[in-house]
């Protein structure tokens, strides 16, 4: 699966050990940047993610700060980003809610909890049940 990775200055610090994780899993990452720690506007991170997706990527990481910023991807249709910084909301954003972007905050957590995470994230799927279903489909007509 082809893995899309964005940063803002904040998050570029741990971007490479994402992509070492995302590889190590047999992925292929896609760098959309930062590629410094020169400071750069997270919302513009965020779109380039989130329009990624729209184009029909599946899952997206985004390292920053404190994963707050990132979140802002969700403002593009289709895209539900969250932050998650333990392994449970990891892998049960994707399972009931088709989470599609995985925001980190670089200044939380750690290298090590972070492999943790970015491995529950990839490894999850959605469960497809009616209940979370109806509950997407609730969320695209918020949407339009």
């Amino acid at each position: 699966m082809k893995i899309a990775i964005a940063a803002d200055h904040a998050g570029f610090p741990l971007k490479a050990r994402v992509a070492e994780v995302v590889r190590a899993h047999g992925h292929e990452l896609i760098d959309l940047g930062t590629h410094t720690t020169d400071p750069v506007d997270y919302p513009d991170v965020a779109r380039s993610l989130g329009e990624a997706i729209q184009r029909g990527g599946r899952a997206r990481i985004l390292p920053c700060g404190s994963g707050v910023g990132l979140v802002a991807a969700s403002k593009l249709r289709g895209v539900r980003a969250a932050v998650c910084h333990d392994t449970y909301s990891a892998h049960q954003g994707v399972e009931h809610d088709d989470l599609n972007v995985l925001a980190l905050g670089a200044r939380i957590i750690g290298p090590e909890l972070l492999a943790e995470l970015v491995t529950a994230f990839l490894g999850a799927r959605f469960s497809g049940e009616e209940r979370h279903v109806r509950r997407l489909a609730k969320i695209r007509a918020l949407e339009a």
